[in-house]
């Protein structure tokens, strides 16, 4: 059963905050569109999974972040990376496969880390992240940091064993985990309908007693605040949480998925009406906290960043052949 709302929440974001929030989904945003380009060239190749429509998701989270927490995700992690604060440049640079990327050209998109800032990767197994991050909770509560973990996954992972394994642990030892599952209705290419049974995703640790809740995840906002309630859950020695995130990516599962399996008006219906980075540009400026000159200037100084993000990943030279044997093994 799920849990009842707790009335406490997020404190009402400042003017100062929701002008950021509104910064790095342009972020992360254009961000995606140029690496899409990259990738139309031949300049990124395997596999690479984009967040446009998914950006309020990561940014209401880490709105309400606290100093120590950690985050680990899946392989669509290009957004959480660049909130988490890494350098735009450095996970391009890693896309593209160059020595000046976050893994030296050797992980590509779905395999960055930072331990700098907290980003424990995105993983390309699925499923596979959520019992890391479990062990990223066990090692919050070993060292007594105040930290929680944030643990991302999408809607058709949590079909797999592993999660409930994970459920389970983090459930009997109290773990300060929030397992955030970002629910954009598809997987890999299958409906939620064909692929979920009960489809409360919410729900899925109610056998273990972790309390979860449905959020708008196209409104930054509405993260925020629940985010504020799950994370205060979790670091308050009460256990693990769930929020499912009921968002919607406009891309494909990858850029090599034509997804043929929604029609376009069902994506053009998204974007007119639930864009999340639309949403708040007319809040902006029906609250009059900016200007549309204001937010000219935000999407200047955001093209600037991706730019230099994209020409740098074209410029960085190419790992040598011998960081095939570097990062292997470590001493122990």
């Amino acid at each position: 059963m799920a849990s009842k709302k707790k009335e406490r929440g997020a404190a009402e974001p400042t003017p100062q905050e929701l002008v950021r929030y509104y910064r790095e989904m342009l972020l992360i945003r254009r961000f995606e569109e140029k690496a899409g380009q990259l990738y139309g060239m031949g300049l990124i190749n395997g596999f690479c999974h984009l967040y446009i429509g998914q950006e309020a998701v990561v940014v209401g989270m880490q709105a309400v972040a606290g100093p120590a927490d950690s985050c680990i995700t899946s392989y669509r992690d290009h957004g959480h990376m660049l909130v988490c604060g890494m350098d735009p440049k450095g996970v391009m640079a890693e896309l593209t496969g160059r020595a000046g990327g976050y893994s030296r050209g050797k992980g590509g998109s779905m395999h960055m880390f930072s331990r700098e800032k907290r980003f424990y990767g995105g993983h390309g197994i699925v499923g596979a992240q959520v019992p890391l991050g479990t062990g990223l909770g066990f090692a919050h509560k070993y060292s007594k940091d105040n930290g929680v973990a944030h643990v991302y996954c999408g809607d058709g992972a949590v079909n797999q064993g592993q999660v409930y394994e994970a459920f389970n642990m983090a459930a009997l030892w109290k773990l300060p985990v929030v397992f955030v599952i970002e629910n954009n209705k598809y997987a890999m290419g299958t409906s939620t309908v064909r692929h979920a049974a009960g489809q409360e995703l919410f729900m899925r640790g109610a056998a273990y007693g972790i309390p979860g809740e449905p959020v708008n995840g196209m409104s930054v906002i509405a993260v925020r605040d629940a985010a504020a309630r799950a994370l205060e859950h979790a670091r308050s020695g009460q256990g693990p949480y769930i929020l499912e995130m009921n968002t919607y990516r406009y891309r494909g599962h990858s850029m090599s998925d034509p997804a043929k399996y929604r029609s376009k008006e069902e994506v053009t219906k998204m974007r007119e009406q639930h864009d999340p980075i639309d949403q708040l540009k007319e809040k902006l400026l029906a609250d009059q906290l900016i200007d549309e000159a204001g937010l000219k200037e935000i999407d200047r100084e955001v093209k600037v960043i991706v730019t230099e993000a994209a020409e740098f990943s074209q410029s960085s030279p190419e790992p040598d052949p011998s960081e095939l044997w570097t990062d292997v093994l470590i001493e122990a």
